[in-house]
């Protein structure tokens, strides 16, 4: 900001500067009467800057931008009037003998009226000038607090669905472990601790805009694996990923909702099923595909809240708006999943 301040301090000067040398750059090495300089262009600057920097510091902030135009424009009127009337006599006082003043009745001369309309517009030009800064000024900072504030409301919604998704999770991966009391003591236990392995990484290491993608993949891998103790031979769970370190971060938490899912809805304690995982990455781009049977719910089956695939979506939308492909499907009983995000 302070840096921000001495070029626009540097610039201010600068056009003044340049402005106030416009005779001997204009003249071409010709011989310049210093007087006429004073008079015809030094004097007439040296008014128009002072309107612009009282109407720059002062009027447009105190006037026109509350919407008090009658005393914004009566103010300037009376300040360009005041400034017209010393021009002239400063030029009376001091250049009468280099300066012919306009009358009726001179008919070489324009009318007066005219002159003192040219006058006016003159002094009218460093008012506008004044008026299209400040402006442009105010609406770049608007713009700049709307973004911000809109940032803040992005970051704020997104740390609402991430800390969603915490106890959605947890919920479900509890239900899945109590199923396994009564039936598997043993299993029980291992999947406790690696639930609470799980957790540890969604609560510390997941707080943060974007994690390396290896990451995911290995708590990816743990919790099918933990899915993998609760259901019976008849289920057949398949995955890959990439086993290369490709070096791409991403997002947290975004794949783990459609696997919760496909364990959800994809596996049945009579029938047979099979769910297949596939993740690539390929030029900065992750594809991760899922299939599995289909096994609705039943009206009166509360388990689970429903949240995890809409928390997904809005979080996609979020984070990689117009930088993500989601599609779903159901064909003979297979309900598949595409997800394609671009992470650059």
């Amino acid at each position: 900001m302070y840096k921000n301040k001495k070029i626009n301090v540097f610039s201010h000067i600068l056009v003044w500067l340049v402005l106030f040398s416009m005779p001997y750059v204009l003249s071409y090495g010709q011989s310049q009467e210093i007087d006429r300089i004073i008079a015809h262009f030094w004097i007439p600057i040296a008014f128009y800057a002072i309107i612009f920097y009282i109407n720059y510091f002062i009027l447009i902030d105190r006037f026109l931008f509350p919407k008090k135009m009658v005393l914004f424009i009566i103010v300037n009127l009376a300040m360009i009037a005041l400034f017209i009337t010393l021009k002239e006599q400063i030029e009376n006082s001091f250049f009468s003998d280099l300066i012919r003043r306009p009358s009726q009745n001179d008919g070489n001369s324009p009318p007066f009226k005219m002159f003192v309309y040219v006058q006016m517009i003159s002094y009218m030009a460093p008012l506008l000038f004044s008026i299209a800064i400040k402006t442009t000024q105010r609406w770049v900072n608007t713009e700049a607090e709307r973004k911000e504030a809109t940032n803040f409301k992005l970051q704020s919604e997104l740390q609402h669905l991430h800390y969603q998704l915490q106890p959605h999770f947890f919920f479900n991966s509890l239900n899945n472990i109590y199923a396994m009391v009564d039936v598997s003591p043993e299993q029980a236990k291992t999947s406790i601790h690696s639930l609470s392995k799980l957790m540890r990484y969604m609560l510390y290491e997941t707080n943060v805009e974007l994690v390396p993608l290896s990451k995911e993949i290995d708590f990816m891998k743990k919790y099918i694996e933990l899915m993998k103790l609760r259901v019976s031979e008849k289920t057949v769970v398949n995955y890959s990923f990439p086993t290369k370190e490709t070096g791409m971060e991403i997002a947290p938490l975004l794949f783990i909702s459609l696997i919760e899912n496909a364990f959800k809805h994809g596996v049945s304690a009579s029938k047979a099923s099979e769910i297949n995982i596939h993740m690539t990455c390929q030029n900065d781009t992750v594809v991760f595909t899922i299939e599995n049977d289909n096994f609705p719910k039943k009206t009166d089956d509360k388990s689970g809240s429903g949240i995890g695939l809409k928390n997904l979506e809005k979080r996609l939308k979020l984070l990689y708006t117009d930088k993500h492909d989601f599609k779903t499907s159901l064909k003979d009983e297979r309900f598949s999943v595409h997800l394609k995000i671009e992470t650059t």
